[in-house]
């Protein structure tokens, strides 16, 4: 049994899903492990990680509506310090995940035909997100 941690570095242009599955694919190839567990970990607080449509991008514009809807950008929030999507932001990432655990085989982490893995960035403005990785196997 061995072990790998690493970190990936992503700039976001700001709000929506951004497609980091061939960017941990290659990191998870490097390793050399085939077979474990996989954690993806995003090191932030106003952004998450989901697991999400990869050929429909219709399906993610809706996942961004909806968490628009359900946690919008308005003046009633007591939390504003970086303006009125800060808190909104905080709402978006407690309501989705901050880590995901995939299992790898084959040297690949097991993803379904239709599955993708994505940073949720709930930030207007362009940021640098950290994601933390770790995989565990042999």
């Amino acid at each position: 049994m061995r072990q790998e941690i690493g970190e990936l570095t992503f700039d976001t242009p700001g709000q929506g899903l951004h497609d980091c599955t061939r960017a941990v694919n290659r990191w998870v190839e490097a390793t050399g492990i085939q077979t474990g567990l996989l954690t993806v970990f995003v090191r932030h607080t106003s952004a998450s990680l989901l697991i999400q449509e990869n050929a429909a991008p219709a399906a993610r514009r809706d996942v961004e509506r909806y968490f628009a809807k359900i946690a919008p950008e308005d003046a009633s929030y007591e939390h504003d310090d970086e303006g009125a999507e800060d808190m909104p932001a905080h709402l978006r990432a407690a309501l989705t995940a901050t880590s995901l655990s995939i299992p790898v085989a084959s040297g690949e982490p097991v993803l379904g035909t239709w599955q993708g893995i994505y940073l949720f960035e709930h930030r207007r403005a362009p940021h640098r997100r950290l994601i933390a990785v770790h995989l565990i196997g042999e």
